[in-house]
């Protein structure tokens, strides 16, 4: 997710006109925070959702494989 798409989520969503108001640099800089908790959690989820649905499967390789994919989107 780049500054551009938070921009435009938050656009959609209505919750620029709360907070573009007098300091949009400031505004944006919490809301790109907010917005790499959200991505990181989701992607930790994600994560732990191949894990157990795999296993369950009796591919324990195959989702550690994805889980790691997953989880190394955060370092990019």
């Amino acid at each position: 997710m780049i500054r551009d798409d938070i921009i435009l989520m938050a656009d959609a969503s209505g919750l620029s006109f709360y907070g573009m108001g007098r300091d949009r640099d400031k505004f944006l800089h919490y809301l790109e925070a907010f917005a790499a908790l959200v991505a990181a959690a989701e992607r930790k989820a994600c994560a732990e959702v191949c894990l157990s649905e795999w296993s369950t499967l009796g591919q324990r390789d195959a989702g550690g494989v994805f889980a790691t994919a997953i989880r190394a989107r955060g370092n990019t």
